[in-house]
């Protein structure tokens, strides 16, 4: 049976290029993807997932309204689909990500689903919550904080090192308004309302 997977991780760990390898990986072998991301994210050109180090690929875009189910169904029947993937996973509904379980479930198509586990508050995604909480299988891809620990956090900041401790949850951005750290530099951070100094902090 299919099953349905979610990636997650801090800002900056690599998600959308291990994501676009996966997408490579099943292409190559003479295999069909199906690849979304969230139309909130608009950093890049529409309509596409671009990740840090260049790769870069044409995808389906889903808002809070798109029905994945239906949308996938109708490409499956096109043609067979092999895997369905999507990036910023953490922007998907609750009932979207039952629609992308039932895709699993019903169609026996494999869902690689990558995004944020926390927001800069350290708050749940809604998207995310529902996939830690159904996902047959759950993966932290790796990011590394200032101080050499493993980044499990982030930051929202300003170019002058302050750190926003309310706000609305979704704010897009990269390495200009968000800082991957490890819980003790992001708890730090918080009381502080600065980004830590690491080499003195670590």
């Amino acid at each position: 049976m299919a099953k349905l997977y979610f990636y997650y991780a801090s800002m900056n760990a690599g998600k959308s290029t291990v994501l676009l390898q996966a997408s490579f990986n099943y292409r190559e072998r003479g295999m069909r993807t199906m690849v979304w991301t969230a139309a909130v994210d608009d950093r890049y050109r529409p309509g596409t997932i671009t990740s840090r180090i260049g790769l870069e690929a044409e995808a389906h875009v889903f808002a809070a309204e798109t029905d994945l189910r239906g949308a996938i169904e109708t490409e499956h029947a096109a043609a067979p689909l092999h895997c369905v993937l999507v990036d910023e996973a953490q922007f998907l509904s609750g009932a979207q990500v039952g629609q992308l379980a039932d895709i699993c479930d019903e169609l026996d198509i494999p869902v690689l689903a990558y995004g944020l586990r926390t927001d800069f508050l350290g708050q749940l995604f809604d998207g995310s919550r529902r996939l830690l909480a159904i996902a047959d299988v759950l993966n932290e891809i790796k990011a590394v904080c200032g101080c050499g620990r493993k980044a499990t956090m982030n930051l929202r900041c300003d170019h002058h090192g302050h750190v926003a401790r309310a706000g609305a949850q979704t704010v897009i951005g990269g390495n200009d308004r968000y800082v991957a750290v490890c819980r003790r530099h992001f708890t730090m951070a918080m009381r502080n309302g600065r980004l830590p100094d690491f080499r003195r902090a670590a």
